[in-house]
């Protein structure tokens, strides 16, 4: 008998918790970009105020090891899992579309793809930047980060991009929430409805939440 940590269960269950926290930085990080509707010099102070602390404070930069190492996890679980049970099937059903079955949880793996090559990109653009990069100080002395993502958003395909992940996200999330619970094993019956609609309002609101920054900042 194959020992527990090597067993597709404790597979699953290590993808849902990575997932979930995920969930919750994603939460987080949705609070702080939130300032970026500050217009004018108030905005700008208090968003570079926020980078800063994210970049400098002790306790923010532990928690961002934990959430780098949650994205690796997460990903290479999630396509090993996929990856296996298509070959624990190799011929396709005939019939697969069938009524438990929605597009995204056929899509999980390309989902996921596409969202880590977003993420890569974003990273780069601000993370990368603001860490490595020759990025202008405020008149407060703050590295001016706020500069750098409103002009980025400036950009029409970046963008197009972003929102385009952002509906991938959404997609991503209305499976990945629901099967998570289901795995931990807490999607029971009786709470069942109640899990279905804060998958639904976690899948939709973020994404929207997210986009609306993108928008803003580009007809502003």
């Amino acid at each position: 008998m194959k020992p527990y940590f090597s067993s597709k269960n404790f597979q699953k269950a290590l993808a849902a918790l990575s997932g979930g926290f995920l969930v919750l930085f994603l939460l987080g990080h949705l609070a702080g970009n939130l300032q970026l509707f500050i217009p004018g010099e108030l905005g700008q102070m208090k968003f570079n105020a926020y980078a800063l602390f994210m970049t400098t404070n002790p306790a923010v930069i532990a928690l961002s090891y934990l959430t780098y190492s949650s994205i690796i996890l997460h990903s290479i679980l999630t396509l090993y899992l996929v990856l296996r049970s298509r070959l624990a099937r190799p011929i396709k059903y005939q019939v697969n579309k069938g009524e438990n079955s929605s597009w995204s949880s056929r899509n999980m793996a390309f989902l996921g793809t596409m969202l880590l090559i977003f993420l890569i990109i974003h990273l780069r653009s601000f993370w990368y930047e603001m860490h490595f990069g020759d990025i202008g100080l405020d008149k407060w002395g703050n590295k001016d980060l706020h500069t750098v993502t409103v002009s980025a958003f400036q950009n029409t395909f970046y963008t197009a991009f972003y929102l385009l992940s952002m509906l991938m996200l959404a997609f991503h999330l209305s499976h990945g929430v629901g099967s998570a619970f289901q795995t931990l094993g807490l999607s029971t019956h009786k709470y069942k409805k109640i899990i279905s609609f804060i998958g639904k309002c976690i899948a939709i609101l973020i994404p929207i939440l997210f986009a609306s920054i993108p928008i803003t900042l580009y007809v502003r």
